[in-house]
């Protein structure tokens, strides 16, 4: 059965297309984003700011 789309793939979706047309910039400095990655993260930051269901940030693991 195919997951239902989401507010958090669709924020994300948006961030990633205007990525690609150069018109994402990040959020203190407001340089224009040219990583995927960074992309991906703002759009999943701006789902959760607009309350969508949006897993959990990942965080580090400290090694003993």
């Amino acid at each position: 059965m195919p997951k239902a789309k989401t507010k958090a793939q669709g924020a994300v979706k948006k961030a990633m297309h205007e990525k690609k047309k150069g018109e994402l910039h990040s959020g203190k400095s407001g340089k224009k984003v040219t990583s995927k990655k960074q992309a991906i993260a703002i759009g999943l930051s701006q789902a959760r700011k607009k309350g969508a269901k949006v897993p959990a940030k990942k965080s580090k693991k400290k090694s003993s």
